[in-house]
């Protein structure tokens, strides 16, 4: 009863809040009478898909303190680094997609095969230095990229953890990724030792996948003798993918009584993305069946749920200009060394947590989403114009104009994400192409498309580097600020 209340007034806490930004969406009300499936629920096999979500992004951040000192190690310039950050994120746009589609059938093997892709990844990453190869250390964050399981990690939580659970392991994927987020840097920028052992090289640019490739060993061996295929129900599984109607629904249909009407969000989704609806119980299933392609689930994105997709990508775009060229920027203009952009880049991942137990607690409660979404955007835009170097460029400049970037990011990405996962389609919940693949998606083309403008950004030269990467950041904000005044009535 306590849960229907917040429902229908709003009222939100930070376990929830925090739970919807995994976009892993709750279909009914939580009940504390729903039996466990001891089949399916396994807490140690949960525990290793956290633990995997933790490493890998670990694994993502905790080059970008170096990745600048190991592009010139190698004879390229600095602002490679945006290539090296980013061919990570290249591949995982593919690896998305097939992890999905795999987890279909099994979580054990692709998790065994994210291990060991991203065991070798770390490996050729770190033996880059001493064959002295740009390719190899290329090609060894394009394997860290084949290797991400998110998509693996979002759907055993959604298909595997009993209701009246998944919010607290919704919570807890967030969490993980975020925590992952800050400590990586951290790490980086411990690893400062520098010897070799049988002609190996051990400093601060090659320890990162030293590290890591031992990580992804443990992990390798830890998830190899624990973790537990869930139980699948062959015939269960296809109807609950194929079919699409509710249990009351499905029940009236075996007993002869077809409903007289659609509800109107299904009957919307059928005339918008499958054509008209012929009254059939195979178009009825049709309709209301999850996305069965990247197209179709396109063509059941509202106008307002792709302006949110949009503003997604922005912060993205803005976060990752921020974090990749750090390194450089903090370089050229202050001098500083790897441990105090690792020490900037940690305290900025450790605000994560705290900034949405405030957001989700207290802020979310006293506001409508759609004005602090607006708010956001318009903080985002002026951290991004405070960043801009005009005549000057000073420390306190540098590091208050990325706080509040970042910290507004942060808000407008958990707001964002809450709305999103409320006015999503509900066939987006499920099957290979859901919701949580699409953000994904956005994101990671974010994140490419940031890391990629930072090296094309590094032919004009050091100098010019923080003005031209900000500027693409500046109109895009700009845009979802325009896109998300046009659509304000449609976001609820």
């Amino acid at each position: 009863m306590k849960a229907a209340v917040d429902r229908l007034s709003h009222s939100t806490n930070f376990l929830n809040f925090l739970a919807q930004h995994a976009l892993i969406m709750q279909e009914e009300l939580p009940t504390s009478e729903e039996p466990v499936d001891d089949q399916r629920y396994h807490f140690m096999s949960l525990l290793l898909n956290l633990a995997n979500t933790f490493l890998y992004m670990v694994n993502t951040y905790i080059i970008v303190p170096t990745a600048d000192d190991y592009s010139m190690s190698l004879g390229a310039a600095a602002t490679v680094c945006g290539i090296v950050i980013g061919s990570m994120a290249v591949a995982q746009v593919f690896s998305s997609v097939y992890f999905s589609a795999w987890s279909n059938k099994s979580y054990f093997k692709p998790l065994v095969f994210s291990s060991i892709v991203l065991f070798i990844g770390n490996a050729m990453y770190a033996l880059a230095y001493d064959f002295n190869s740009l390719s190899i250390l290329l090609i060894g964050r394009l394997f860290c990229g084949l290797g991400s399981a998110r998509a693996v990690n979002r759907r055993y939580i959604s298909d595997c953890v009993p209701l009246k659970l998944r919010m607290k392991a919704s919570a807890g994927f967030v969490s993980a990724s975020a925590l992952g987020m800050a400590f990586g840097p951290a790490l980086g920028g411990l690893l400062q030792t520098n010897f070799k052992l049988y002609k190996l090289t051990f400093n601060q640019e090659t320890l990162p996948g030293w590290v890591m490739s031992l990580a992804w060993l443990i992990y390798l061996v830890w998830l190899w003798i624990s973790f537990r295929e869930p139980y699948r129900d062959t015939e269960k599984s296809n109807t609950a993918q194929e079919s699409t109607a509710e249990p009351v629904e499905n029940d009236a249909l075996e007993r002869g009584k077809q409903p007289l009407l659609l509800k109107s969000e299904d009957k919307q989704e059928t005339e918008d993305g499958d054509g008209e609806f012929d009254g059939s119980d195979e178009a009825l299933k049709e309709s209301r069946g999850p996305a069965t392609s990247i197209g179709s689930a396109y063509r059941l994105l509202t106008p307002s749920v792709k302006v949110q997709l949009l503003i997604y990508f922005m912060l993205k775009y803005a976060m990752e200009v921020l974090l990749s060229e750090s390194s450089v920027v903090t370089t050229y203009y202050f001098g500083w060394s790897t441990s105090s952009v690792a020490i900037f880049l940690a305290c900025l991942g450790i605000t994560v947590l705290p900034v949405n137990i405030v957001v989700g607690s207290y802020i979310s409660n006293m506001f409508e989403d759609r004005q602090i979404l607006l708010a956001s955007e318009i903080m985002v835009c002026i951290g991004i114009l405070l960043s801009f170097h005009v005549v000057t460029y000073t420390v306190p400049q540098y590091v208050c104009s990325g706080l509040i970037m970042f910290v507004s990011a942060e808000v407008l990405e958990g707001v964002n994400l809450s709305l999103l996962s409320r006015v999503m389609s509900s066939r987006l919940s499920r099957g290979t192409y859901n919701g949580g693949l699409l953000s994904t998606e956005a994101g990671t083309l974010a994140r490419v498309v940031a890391d990629g403008t930072i090296t094309l950004a590094g032919y004009l030269g050091e100098s010019k580097l923080l003005n031209v990467t900000l500027l693409p950041s500046l109109l895009i904000c700009v845009a979802s600020i325009v896109a998300t005044c046009f659509t304000y009535n449609s976001l609820y």
